[in-house]
């Protein structure tokens, strides 16, 4: 018997969205600097975004190489808070 992938049920006027290209799922990008230490933009995502040790090194890494990293997903209300603890914090960081 194949294996199918399993499917998740989706809210049906998200996939709507989705389906035209409307999703509301929005990325909070940060942006690499040459003035921010790692340290310092790795306590911020963990302080701000809530992420783990582990997860906010590895983000700060991405951003350093390759210049952003997308660090949170959601709505514009739910990333907005963590927008502005980041540029708070002197870090460059964008909702796209």
């Amino acid at each position: 018997m194949p294996m199918t992938a399993e499917r998740t049920i989706a809210d049906p006027v998200e996939e709507l969205l989705e389906d035209i290209g409307l999703s509301t799922e929005k990325q909070l990008m940060v942006y690499n600097d040459d003035v921010n230490t790692f340290d310092h933009v790795i306590e911020t995502l963990i302080r701000v975004c809530e992420h783990s040790a582990e997860q906010a090194e590895q983000c700060t890494w991405l951003i350093h190489y390759k210049g952003k990293c997308c660090v949170k997903k959601g709505t514009q209300d739910f990333l907005k808070p963590m927008k502005d603890g980041v540029c708070e914090a002197g870090i460059d960081a964008k909702i796209v």
